[in-house]
């Protein structure tokens, strides 16, 4: 079973600006392949920080250095209006998967609901690029945008929560759940289940999550749940991360493990590691 996860960060320069990530100055693919190695993780999908300026093009070099075991997911600056020229083509650089955007606060969060937003969507679908997005109080509205585009594949990061931009945990992390399983009904949406530990307040296995995950994968499938870490967010080291999907859920089984925590991410965003 490949265990491939589905978010991580690597940095070469800087603090991170959420404080919940390790505040280190860097997180090298190389650092990362080394706890990967030790985790048991085969492969990893490399989510550029803004902190980082040069971080696109370190997550470039480390598919370029680690064949199989590195992928992208970047991001145009939407306020360009070059930007939309170049989603066509977007998909022909080595490793890049496609797009991740955050819109959690304004004046984004407000954009994104008065449309300004729009031609992004309708131009991925076209491309043939996924996207990815952490948007919780937008749930709805993106709902919206994959009804109106059926041909693009959108994934709702983290359960669909503010990962580790929220300090809340347990069941006060997880209140927007009926807005999210409301959009399994949309056959071109999956969920991230990254970060399941963080949300949790107490230790492994996390039980906190249990239940909800469950609700998740009762809705979407496994073919439409990927797991993945957010590694330098967790409270505990990767092998941990993955145990609690493929030790603890008893109610899955091992075609389910098998897609949910690698085979159906690769699917979903076009990710061929053989070449």
């Amino acid at each position: 079973m490949q265990i491939v996860d589905a978010q991580i960060h690597t940095w070469g320069v800087g603090l991170p600006s959420n404080m919940s990530h390790r505040q280190i100055t860097h997180y090298t693919p190389a650092e990362a392949i080394a706890e990967m190695d030790e985790g048991g993780i085969q492969a990893a999908v490399i989510h550029p920080p803004g902190w980082d300026p040069n971080s696109t093009q370190m997550a470039f070099d480390a598919v370029k250095a680690y064949p199989g075991r590195f992928a992208i997911m970047g991001s145009l600056p939407l306020e360009d209006p070059a930007s939309r020229a170049k989603i066509a083509t977007w998909r022909d650089q080595p490793g890049m998967l496609g797009l991740r955007y955050t819109f959690l606060h304004d004046p984004a969060r407000q954009q994104l609901a008065d449309g300004a937003f729009d031609w992004l969507f309708a131009e991925a679908e076209k491309a043939g690029v996924p996207i990815a997005t952490l948007a919780t109080d937008s749930l709805r509205y993106l709902g919206k945008m994959a009804e109106r585009h059926p041909g693009l594949k959108l994934t709702i990061d983290h359960l669909g929560g503010r990962g580790g931009l929220t300090t809340l945990k347990d069941d006060a992390a997880m209140t927007h759940i009926p807005e999210l399983l409301k959009l399994a009904e949309l056959p071109n949406v999956a969920v991230k289940a990254t970060g399941a530990p963080g949300y949790s307040s107490g230790a492994y296995p996390f039980a906190s999550m249990h239940g909800y995950l469950k609700q998740i994968f009762d809705a979407f499938g496994p073919h439409r749940m990927f797991w993945g870490t957010d590694i330098t967010k967790m409270p505990c080291p990767w092998r941990q991360c993955a145990s609690m999907f493929t030790e603890e859920l008893p109610w899955l089984n091992d075609a389910d493990k098998k897609l949910i925590m690698g085979d159906a991410i690769c699917a979903w965003w076009g990710w061929n590691r053989n070449v």
